[in-house]
């Protein structure tokens, strides 16, 4: 005889809720960056960001003599342009596992030979290059093997004026000829999910005109069955005969209707501006920049953008010289633009101070709705900002040094110090900050310098 078994339904567990992360008021001026972009025009193939076909990605080739006329932009290219791709290849369905190439080719349409110079030049994937990876708030990075993304990887190489061993110094163009830039796999078979990304960047220079174009195509066979890498011809005939890859990326809302929710889009065109330089200084006809006074702090905005402005109405977002109608108006986000920032610190005090200069990512907003900028504690659990940050400065000794952090920054957090100096009374230090605007980063951030008080804190709340 068995006893009875009670069995009785187990009450259903409530998990504490989560209290909301604090939010942190940080009091200070918010001021537009000063300085301007350069004119470089810039090649920025972004859009469709998940390539699932075959296509053009982008061309500024003449229109004539194309099957879709409309598919080429026709923009020619002399003396510096840079050229940026970020694409991502995913397997149209789960037993597709083709290798999608990616192609940059560049033709001259004259009747001499053009010499294109390779200045500096990284291409990374995400797997196995530049695996995203949980990393610290902030890693020395001197070495550059901190990274967590092909586009963190590529800007950091770009930054210390690298040039990948897989690209030539130069390449030369016969008259009416084209010549491959890159012609790269992106293989997703073997990954979980098939998925994988490529990131490229390249500074050139030619000496005479040049048309450029990317494209994406699959991984043609041998006769053995085998992947290989396309032609030059294979790319040509594509270029000449293919339409837009689809299907495309959404639609952006056009910058003046304001009342409704923004999709800024995906980048397909010609941008105007490679380098965004700044001397910060109190005013134009200043020479230094004064610290704050103790326990507060002052912001610069960085990557500004159409509803993000954070009460400067700065846009900072390079125009385009030539774009698909169904892709992003602006470029926004500024990937791979080089920040190149200049601060000429001025103690004008009778007492030392400790000052510090952060990069900070405060919640985005187009005006201060609580007068400072936003942060939260703890910050949100989306990554908005991942890429390196080269310092240069001279320390408390008056030693030169020069420092590269790598980054990582979440929706509103307020971020680490990059340097600390302890300025004596009268006291002017020449601080340099230099960065290459990642892909995959979420703007605004904001380049703040605070004056720590006697607690060794700065005024939020």
């Amino acid at each position: 005889m068995f006893p009875f078994l009670l069995i009785f339904p187990l009450a259903q567990i409530t998990p504490s809720p989560v209290p909301p992360p604090e939010e942190i008021v940080q009091q200070q001026q918010l001021r537009p960056l000063l300085g301007n972009l350069d004119n470089i025009p810039v090649f920025n193939s972004n859009s469709p960001e998940k390539v699932l076909n075959e296509g053009i990605l982008l061309s500024t080739f003449p229109p004539e003599e194309k099957k879709v006329p409309t598919a080429h932009l026709n923009f020619p290219f002399k003396g510096r342009f840079d050229v940026f791709a970020h694409h991502v290849a995913e397997a149209p369905t789960p037993e597709d596992l083709r290798t999608l190439y990616l192609g940059i080719i560049l033709h001259n349409p004259g009747k001499q030979p053009v010499t294109v110079n390779i200045l500096q030049a990284a291409s990374y994937l995400s797997q196995p290059d530049a695996p995203f990876t949980e990393l610290p708030y902030k890693s020395e990075n001197i070495l550059g093997t901190v990274f967590a993304g092909p586009g963190d990887r590529v800007m950091y190489d770009v930054l210390r004026g690298q040039r990948q061993n897989t690209f030539p110094p130069q390449i030369i163009i016969p008259p009416s000829e084209s010549r491959m830039l890159l012609n790269t796999p992106i293989p997703v078979n073997g990954l979980t999910p098939p998925l994988n990304g490529r990131s490229t960047f390249m500074r050139l220079w030619s000496n005479d005109t040049v048309y450029a174009a990317s494209l994406a195509m699959f991984a043609p066979k041998n006769p053995d069955g085998s992947e290989r890498s396309p032609t030059l011809e294979e790319w040509q005939n594509l270029l000449n005969n293919g339409d837009l890859s689809k299907p495309r990326d959404k639609t952006p809302t056009p910058l003046e209707e304001t009342n409704k929710p923004i999709i800024y889009g995906r980048v397909a065109g010609v941008a105007q501006g490679s380098e965004w330089k700044a001397l910060l200084i109190d005013s134009p006809k200043a020479q230094h920049l004064t610290i704050p006074s103790s326990g507060q702090a002052f912001s610069y905005i960085l990557s500004a953008l159409d509803r993000g402005t954070l009460g400067t109405s700065q846009i900072q977002s390079a125009p385009m010289l030539v774009r698909y109608p169904d892709t992003a108006y602006r470029a926004h986000g500024n990937y791979s633009l080089q920040y190149s920032l200049t601060l000429p610190l001025y103690n004008n005090t009778q007492k030392t101070k400790a000052v510090t200069v952060s990069m900070q990512t405060p919640i985005k907003e187009d005006q201060l709705t609580k007068g400072g900028l936003r942060f939260l504690n703890p910050p949100a659990p989306q990554v908005f900002f991942r890429g390196s940050v080269r310092v240069r400065y001279k320390d408390d000794q008056g030693l030169p040094r020069v420092k590269y952090f790598h980054l990582v920054q979440k929706r509103g957090q307020q971020g680490e110090p990059l340097v600390v100096l302890n300025m004596k009374a009268g006291e002017r230090r020449l601080v340099e900050v230099d960065l290459l605007y990642p892909p995959d980063a979420t703007p605004p951030q904001v380049l703040t310098v605070q004056t720590l008080d006697n607690s060794g804190s700065t005024n939020s709340k």
